[in-house]
């Protein structure tokens, strides 16, 4: 069975720069507490785009909504 995060994984962080992903820790950059690395983990985003969540199965549930995306049926035309 897989490990399940205590904390809930944010789909589009502010600044996922800022913090490494690597564990439920979520450290700053400029103090990464677990020691599971010399460097810190990107989160996906930054790896694969912002659409990174639609493609594998990553089994998490997001602390936020999906970004709103407009079909051409709700988009105004003037």
């Amino acid at each position: 069975m897989p490990k399940v995060m205590t904390k809930r994984f944010p789909r589009h962080p502010k600044h996922p720069e800022r913090i490494c992903w690597g564990c439920d820790k979520y450290c700053p950059t400029d103090n990464l507490g677990c020691g599971n690395g010399a460097d810190r983990t990107q989160h996906p985003v930054e790896l694969m785009g912002e659409d990174w969540y639609l493609h594998g199965d990553w089994g998490l549930e997001f602390d936020d909504d999906p970004p709103s995306t407009a079909t051409d049926g709700d988009s105004p035309r003037g």
